[in-house]
């Protein structure tokens, strides 16, 4: 099978920066002219795919804002949902039409983007989690205006407007910590969403600022989010610790059936705390304490700044970190060890 030419090997071929090869071909500045050539150059005979560069589009000249997203990331409606119901609201309040896309495997491994972008149809657009950095790299190197929602990664040169997953994390542990328990555990796939990887930095600085020491054995960063893979690591574990700080509800809700199910009582035994105030923190039994996010304003604010990126496309890009608020409910106690 023949390899897929990426980013790197331009990089490599001209002993020039990733970074330089991205901005280059998605017609950014801080490149000269002559290594833009030979960046496309170079691209063209490696076969490498990328949309080129269009004439810049003049304001509000469709009507339409776009928004895309993966097949997955439009399933998991309880969240995603929410914010593209808003992003709807705020397009339509602004007298504006929202074209959707949902981005297939077979569109994102060959660079396929939504007819209402190759054909000039809307005036930016909107991307709604990870789909890959090459695609997105596509979508942006079209021209057209861009803001992704909770996605971010140093190779994709757009605004983006995200939960602040450090600060989050760090006061929902902090309360764990403040509850008395000092053996806390962590779960969740850090290698899936950089949200998460955010949440367990915020976990660790949690337990540094107050000299608790971190358990490998409690630290769970690679993790299918089904609930027998979750029963089977958590029945492993030899010495359990007094509290779990999970990357988010559907973990939370998987470890609290776990907990009582190996025994435990929640929250007598086991404090459980997650992240993301969704539906399955609300109906798990006890109701887990959680960390909320306002879904209806993620989307205002990355309207907001679409429309200030349409009208401003020389400002420097932007990341918007929006805040999350403790919601304590039953699955947290005092710690009785």
């Amino acid at each position: 099978m023949k390899k897929k030419v990426t980013m790197q090997d331009i990089a490599d071929k001209l002993n020039i920066s990733k970074n330089s090869v991205s901005q280059a071909l998605t017609g950014k500045s801080g490149v000269s002219d002559h290594t833009r050539k030979l960046v496309q150059q170079v691209a063209d005979e490696l076969g490498y795919k990328y949309q080129k560069s269009r004439k810049p589009q003049v304001v509000n000249k469709t009507g339409n804002i776009g928004l895309i997203a993966s097949d997955f990331t439009f399933s998991q409606k309880s969240f995603f949902g929410e914010i593209y119901l808003s992003v709807e609201k705020e397009t339509s309040s602004r007298r504006m039409n929202l074209l959707i896309q949902s981005i297939s495997s077979h569109a994102k491994e060959n660079l396929i983007l939504p007819p209402f972008i190759e054909n000039n149809m809307i005036d930016g657009i909107v991307i709604l989690s990870h789909i890959s950095t090459e695609y997105i790299n596509a979508v942006i190197a079209t021209g057209i205006p861009t803001v992704l929602i909770d996605h971010h990664h140093p190779l994709i040169q757009a605004d983006a407007v995200l939960t602040n997953n450090r600060l989050g994390a760090y006061t929902a542990v902090e309360h764990l910590i403040k509850l008395g328990h000092k053996e806390i555990g962590f779960i969740g796939n850090i290698h899936f969403s950089p949200s998460y990887e955010e949440r367990l930095e915020g976990y660790m600085l949690a337990l540094r600022e107050y000299g608790i020491k971190p358990s490998e054995d409690f630290m769970i960063t690679d993790i299918v989010e089904k609930e027998e893979e979750i029963a089977t690591c958590l029945s492993k574990i030899e010495k359990l610790p007094t509290a779990w700080f999970c990357a988010n509800d559907g973990l939370g809700f998987f470890v609290n059936s776990c907990m009582q199910y190996l025994g435990k009582k929640v929250p007598e035994e086991v404090s459980i705390c997650s992240f993301d105030n969704g539906q399955l923190s609300k109906i798990a039994k006890p109701k887990i304490t959680t960390m909320d996010i306002d879904l209806h304003y993620y989307g205002k604010k990355a309207v907001e700044q679409l429309f200030r990126r349409i009208e401003n496309r020389n400002e420097p890009l932007v990341e918007i970190l929006l805040p999350t608020k403790l919601i304590k409910r039953e699955s947290t106690a005092p710690c009785i060890y």
